[in-house]
């Protein structure tokens, strides 16, 4: 029995050579690179892990708009559903 198995999971890989396995991960690291750390320079691992936190935590889940959401930030989609 696999891991995946044995806690009733579903794996979300589909076949080989299906590019859109990894879509939404290869999105938020797009946006990543293009809106926060290209062309930065980091003077600590620290500093760097710093950026990302605030990039991801406050600028990609609080403000920063989705089309897959209707445009709403991941934070305020969340919300919008629990409510």
């Amino acid at each position: 029995m696999t891991l995946i198995q044995a806690h009733r999971l579903r794996c979300s890989m589909s076949g080989k050579g299906n590019c859109y396995d990894n879509a939404c991960v290869e999105s938020i690291f797009h946006s990543l690179k293009v809106e926060s750390i290209h062309g930065e320079r980091y003077a600590t691992l620290q500093e760097m892990r710093e950026a990302m936190f605030e990039y991801i935590e406050v600028d990609y889940n609080r403000a920063r708009l989705h089309r897959t959401n209707g445009y709403l930030s991941p934070k305020s989609y969340e919300t919008s559903k629990i409510a």
